[in-house]
């Protein structure tokens, strides 16, 4: 035979001590009592949200999943506690648990089904429910319509620093080739020349050997620094000055930058007859000159390939949506998307190499990179360190986001994940960020997303299983609580 509570001892419960005769005797009537033994489950996560539980003796604890490890996060032994298909009530109804409650201890519960508890809700409080499902329904849509700003916003940021750093390489490259241009047509000249015997064949002889040593010296030439370079420049104009050479103060520059020292003119200067020295050090300037712009072009157009290379693999688009990647690949594309952002902060990599590829969805977790970076270079107006840490944590990939910023104040720590919760000031911030960052690394791969701070160093801190996940799915609203229990 069915157990079941008499109106008065329903009203006995703070959930329904407000209600009226009539809404009790209803609820008498639908609803019914069931014991369950300790360590049985009386609801699992996952499951069709099928029914309302209460708590009438015992202790019950409430469990969510975090990845394959399930986390306690509520114990209470309070009468009138509920838990359950708390919101059947609204639009589309409660799906699934969005917890698991076990029973620590024997208990009891009072059940009632979810589609009973909707019509009694819709029975006695109307207004009520069209406050709810207004509230409900706006909350989605406003989600909705400042999650897709928020992703637009972004895209703005790295589409402008994106183009901000392929164009310094462009330029070069165009600056370059143009210089290239008149070198190369000089050459020309100069062919033309000794196919007429306007130039001395010695010279030829002399510059065969010479330049071949020369060249090689650019790719062995150490970098100097702005005084040692201005130093070796002064070195040479004086030398070119003191044998004759005109424009000396615009080929000593040439000859600094790819790597050629007073010494080597010197062996220059005693293997040629004086009169065809200063053709001999132009036509070794002309050469030299041609391979530092062929090197400026070939490391721009590297640059540009490189940021190609950092756009395709922040988009993903030549990936599948759910592999094992390297997450030192993402990090330092997204370095490289937010470039110009980063301009003034020093950043630190401090990487594990040795860290085996994670199993994600590699497209959202660049999402994650760029918000935690975006408020870290934020956080520390555009001057401070920015440090990028991985290392593996038992089975977890771990990777710590950190900044020397002002810090994140004791009292809003619990809130920085919440929707819509920003510091910044208005117009600057959507307060999706961290939410939707929570949301990827907790809901989509059941990994942790949390943050340490004190002035001057704060740190997120994203944890991703190493395990494969097969079907992710979204942190339910009011994630971390009780599904619908009360305090």
């Amino acid at each position: 035979m069915t157990e079941r509570l008499s109106p008065a001892e329903l009203r006995g419960l703070f959930l329904f001590e407000r209600l009226d005769d009539e809404q009790l005797a209803w609820l008498a009537g639908h609803g019914w009592v069931e014991p369950a033994a300790a360590g049985t489950a009386v609801l699992a996560e996952g499951a069709p949200a099928e029914r309302l539980a209460v708590l009438l003796s015992g202790t019950l604890r409430l469990c969510q999943r975090v990845g394959a490890d399930e986390v306690e996060v509520n114990r209470t032994d309070q009468v009138g506690v509920y838990a359950g298909a708390t919101r059947a009530y609204l639009p589309e109804g409660e799906q699934q648990y969005t917890a698991t409650v076990w029973a620590v201890t024997d208990c009891r519960f009072w059940f009632l089904g979810s589609a009973d508890f909707s019509e009694f809700m819709h029975r006695w409080f109307p207004m009520a429910i069209h406050l709810l499902e207004g509230l409900f329904l706006g909350m989605r849509a406003n989600h909705a319509i400042v999650g897709r700003r928020q992703q637009l916003l972004a895209l703005g940021a790295l589409s402008a620093g994106l183009t901000h750093e392929l164009n310094n390489p462009a330029a070069a490259v165009v600056r370059a080739a143009a210089a290239l241009r008149e070198r190369v047509g000089g050459t020309r000249r100069k062919l033309a020349m000794l196919a007429h015997d306007q130039i001395d064949p010695r010279m030829l002889t002399l510059l065969v050997g010479v330049q071949e040593e020369a060249v090689q010296r650019i790719a062995a030439a150490p970098k100097l620094g702005a005084l040692a370079e201005a130093e070796r420049e002064d070195e040479l104009t004086d030398w070119l000055e003191d044998h004759g050479v005109a424009g000396a103060w615009e080929l000593a520059p040439i000859f600094t930058g790819a790597g050629t020292t007073t010494d080597f003119l010197d062996r220059l200067a005693e293997s040629a007859p004086p009169e065809l020295l200063e053709g001999s050090v132009r036509w070794l300037a002309y050469t030299l000159e041609s391979e530092l712009l062929l090197a400026e072009i070939t490391e721009s157009a590297a640059r540009i390939s490189g940021l190609v290379g950092a756009a395709r693999q922040y988009s993903h688009l030549d990936r599948t949506p759910y592999e094992r990647v390297d997450v030192h690949e993402g990090l330092e594309s997204t370095l490289v998307m937010l470039g110009a952002k980063l301009e003034g902060v020093r950043v630190v990599t401090e990487f594990d190499r040795a860290l085996p590829p994670v199993p994600v969805f590699a497209g959202e977790l660049h999402q994650v990179w760029t918000n935690l970076i975006d408020n870290a270079v934020q956080a520390m107006d555009g001057t401070g360190t920015l440090t990028l840490r991985t290392s593996l944590d038992a089975d977890h990939a771990r990777v710590e986001v950190c900044d020397t910023g002002p810090g994140v104040p004791p009292e809003l720590k619990g809130r920085i994940f919440e929707p819509f919760f920003t510091t910044k000031p208005v117009g600057q911030g959507t307060g999706l960020g961290l939410d939707i960052s929570y949301r990827i690394v907790v809901g989509r791969h059941g990994g942790d997303l949390n943050v340490e701070s004190e002035p001057g160093d704060t740190r997120f801190i994203v944890r991703l299983p190493l395990r494969d996940r097969p079907s992710p799915e979204e942190p339910s609203p009011g994630r971390g609580e009780a599904a619908g229990s009360a305090p």
